[in-house]
């Protein structure tokens, strides 16, 4: 990649526009999909959508190339596209937007005699927080209206909200900038989920060029184009058995049906994906996900609870534990980050980084300011505030450090964020019902963590420096580009939301129900402190952390703590077979074609994530152009 940008600027503004003008095209495509149940491209890793724009800037590029050549963009504009639209698709998510704003009207609209909730908790509930226009609330969850004629009804608690979320992405996005040059310079962490947008930006990698790649992609784009062709007319034949089966319906005995869901099926771009990842942690992967089934048949020999072994708490502090060892591994790097900051040669020390170690230092202090206060505002007590946080973003930095180097193609941690563990670890009594209700209004971001935006950012610092924006004038403006792609891309995806949901209706208003229903238990029924879920989490901890330190000692030892961390999840039980074919397949290709065949065979496996991600949004896009329902190729 250094030599593929030497006839162009690494950066410009006319990429910057070009990637401010797409986002909001992509989020109203985005909230569109909602309708016909296709709007999970940021439950994965990769974004499909975002690969298939990239896929098509780049064909559309070639030929300006020939044609129009001033017009032309460098591989570094294109990639910088790719990562602007990858952080607001990010926003756009499954477990951000969409679940936010339902959350901030729902209490108001759905609020009865038989749910109790006005005496149980509405006036816990701040009036800047939440819509309370009932009108507005009617036509906003029944459609058939427009937004625009209620845009007053929304507009305080929607700015607060944006605020809120502009100072959570900013303390992600400096604990990134800190992290950087340790991650990626010191650690050198192998980034496996950025190889596709690189090979497919630099013309010099011969990617399109590739046989082997286009019959990667003609296998997966055919088989979901079969498939796709058969949902619309069962007259054409169908390729059965590619996806998920589920072969828990052989386990009827006990302890066996202790496994009530084990899914056996391909997707091929998670086998394309799953060849990027270091064996040891691809074998991790799968070894771990059949470790938890086999402890649920042996906690249900043994008689445990049905919880048992708490998986997704084990999961929780195992992230915990890799947050903590990041932390410790870079102590010495963290302690010259701190000298640097305080020293008169700051200027010069951190020349090369996106932004200064001290204005990353500032800004995250003054976002985590206004995080507490908000909070506080809200009715929340400060330790209730610093506990959470503390373990979000513990969480979230465990997340995106397991991604840098696992490559994981899912980490949605379903139902296991601090919210719950909070619940579990203190009890109802002691957290109170002012503090339980701001927890529920902040279960928008908690609910799953599969498109936290920190692993984009982190991910996106890397592609700069393999793209040549690292100097200190273009690593300043890809930094200052990717800021603005957030602020646009929030705005992007509040209007993109509202502007669908008014039209057809709320297609996420279950988010608000399973919210505000879950509050209610807690307020009626409440629980005291489970010191199951405290054990599992700190067992989840200490195994991580234990496996880190075996890891480090010795290299050959084959379990890592991030298959560990991300395998008890939901949509794991998606993708572990593929985990495990393309395991096998690596490990022959490798053992008997040593790095040569691995490299040989790398453009096949591109080639069948490219294929699969294009034909999905193309199927995306039927679906919402035609008003179709179509076939569903990444079905979660």
């Amino acid at each position: 990649m250094r030599n593929a940008t030497d006839r162009f600027p690494p950066l410009s503004l006319k990429a910057v526009g070009i990637g401010l003008l797409l986002i909001p095209l992509n989020a109203i495509w985005q909230m569109m999909g909602l309708r016909w149940d296709i709007a999970h491209m940021s439950m994965i890793s990769l974004l499909y959508n975002t690969v298939t724009l990239l896929f098509v800037l780049t064909a559309v590029n070639r030929l300006s190339q020939k044609v129009a050549p001033r017009l032309a963009l460098s591989p570094a504009e294109l990639l910088t596209i790719y990562v602007m639209l990858c952080l607001s698709t990010a926003i756009g998510g499954h477990m951000c937007v969409q679940i936010l704003i339902p959350i901030i009207g729902y209490v108001s609209a759905f609020a009865t005699p038989e749910n109790d909730w006005q005496s149980l908790f509405w006036h816990y509930i701040p009036s800047w927080t939440s819509v309370t226009d009932k009108r507005a609330l009617t036509e906003f969850f029944g459609g058939g209206s427009t937004f625009y004629r209620y845009f007053e009804a929304w507009i305080t608690p929607l700015v607060w909200w944006g605020l809120f979320l502009v100072a959570l992405f900013s303390v992600m996005l400096s604990i990134n900038f800190i992290f950087r040059k340790q991650w990626t310079e010191n650690e050198k962490l192998s980034y496996p989920l950025i190889q596709l947008p690189l090979a497919m930006a630099n013309p010099r990698s011969g990617f399109f060029r590739s046989r082997a790649m286009w019959i990667g992609f003609g296998i997966a784009a055919g088989i979901d184009l079969l498939n796709g062709l058969n949902y619309l007319f069962p007259q054409v034949p169908r390729l059965s058995g590619i996806r998920a089966y589920d072969i828990a319906d052989f386990f009827t005995t006990r302890p066996w049906n202790a496994i009530n869901w084990l899914p056996v099926g391909i997707y091929p771009f998670a086998v394309g994906l799953a060849f990027f990842m270091p064996l040891e942690l691809s074998f991790s992967c799968w070894f771990f996900y059949l470790y938890w089934q086999l402890l649920r048949v042996l906690g249900s020999a043994l008689g445990f609870a049905p919880q048992f072994p708490y998986a997704a708490e084990q999961s929780f502090g195992a992230y915990i534990g890799i947050g903590l060892v990041a932390v410790w591994s870079a102590r010495r790097y963290l302690m010259q980050v701190v000298r640097t900051i305080f020293s008169r040669r700051a200027a010069t020390t951190d020349s090369r980084e996106p932004i200064s170690y001290r204005a990353a230092v500032v800004w995250l202090l003054l976002s985590l300011a206004f995080l507490v206060g908000f909070c506080y505002k809200m009715g929340m007590s400060l330790w209730v505030i610093a506990t959470f946080f503390a373990l979000f973003f513990a969480l979230a930095t465990g997340i995106t450090r397991m991604r840098a180097e696992l490559g994981s193609p899912v980490h949605d941690q379903h139902y296991a964020g601090p919210d719950r563990m909070m619940y579990s670890m203190f009890g109802a009594k002691r957290l109170g019902a002012s503090n339980m209700t701001g927890l529920a209004y902040l279960y928008f971001f908690n609910r799953a963590y599969d498109c936290l935006l920190m692993p984009h950012h982190l991910e996106g610092l890397k592609i700069a420096e393999r793209a040549r924006i690292d100097s200190q004038n273009s690593g300043r403006k890809f930094a200052i580009a990717i800021i603005v792609a957030i602020g646009v891309g929030i705005v992007a995806a509040i209007w993109a939301y509202l502007h669908v949901s008014y039209q057809d209706g709320v297609y996420t208003a279950w988010a608000g129900r399973e919210t505000f229903e879950r509050l209610g238990r807690r307020l009626t029924q409440p629980a005291g402190a489970d010191t199951a879920v405290i054990g599992a989490v700190s067992v989840g901890t200490l195994v991580a952390v234990l496996l880190a330190f075996l890891r480090g000692r010795w290299m050959w030892f084959p379990f890592h703590a991030a298959g560990y961390a991300v395998t008890s999840t939901f949509t794991m039980n998606f993708f572990w077979f593929s985990l495990l074919v393309s395991f096998v397949l690596k490990w022959v290709i490798t053992k008997h074609g040593g790095i040569g065949g691995f490299r040989r065979a790398a453009p096949f496996f591109l080639g069948l994530v490219l294929g699969e991600f294009v034909v999905t949004t193309f199927w995306g896009t039927v679906a919402i152009v035609f008003g179709l329902e179509t076939y569903i190729t990444i079905n979660l």
